[in-house]
């Protein structure tokens, strides 16, 4: 065995094929297009995958890639699949750029059934301007009320998250969204045991954004 190795050489374990969001795992990285349709977080961007998670829903499960670049902001990858399928990308928001962004008003009514809110982006600063115009609409309609599931830090593509004697192991969650007119842009929200809440801007774009991918080790 040993002389037919030395004769033909070791056979290479094929490379990985990377070639959609679909397939990627933690420590790949993609690059982004530069184009000036994306906001400055995103445009021409290189991004490295620090984490594979998982929405469980009573119907689905979505994976979340939480993606890391050169600079601050952690970027939240998603897929958005319906007829075409979208890149679905998300930066999370805290209460003070809340209470800048929006009416606080207007923002509670999308937490009160039967969950029709409207929302009105507020006149931005500068400093806001740069940083979330792209990521904004003028007006949101809400199209989702305390949907229930389980987050899990885990990737579970291809299996069911496990279970304990109590059910489901994740962290419990409600969920709400509202999307522009275009429908384009989208406001998710999510509200866990305890009162904690992730507000997240979303945009979807096509899958043509990302511009190359690089198989991790």
């Amino acid at each position: 065995m040993g002389f037919l190795s030395s004769l033909f050489g070791k056979k290479e374990a094929p490379q990985r094929q990377l070639d959609h969001p679909s397939k990627l795992n933690k420590g790949d990285m993609i690059s982004l297009d530069d184009s000036f349709a994306l906001p400055p977080q995103l445009r021409g961007q290189q991004l490295r995958v620090e984490a594979v998670n998982t929405y469980e829903y009573e119907r689905k499960q979505q994976t979340e890639w939480v993606l890391k670049g050169h600079g601050s902001d952690t970027i939240f990858l998603g897929l958005d699949e319906d007829d075409e399928t979208y890149l679905a990308l998300s930066i999370k928001v805290n209460r003070g750029q809340v209470e800048q962004l929006f009416d606080l008003d207007q923002f509670s009514q999308i937490f009160e059934e039967p969950g029709k809110a409207e929302l009105t982006t507020q006149s931005l600063s500068p400093a806001l301007a740069t940083d979330f115009e792209q990521w904004l609409s003028p007006q949101y309609h809400q199209v989702s009320f305390a949907g229930f599931g389980y987050f899990h830090r885990q990737d579970y593509r291809g299996q069911k998250p496990p279970q304990d004697a109590d059910g489901a192991t994740g962290d419990a969650f409600e969920s709400y969204q509202l999307l522009d007119d275009d429908e384009d842009k989208a406001i998710d929200i999510e509200v866990y045991d305890g009162g904690e809440t992730d507000i997240m801007l979303t945009l979807y774009r096509p899958l043509s954004d990302i511009r190359d991918y690089w198989p991790g080790a």
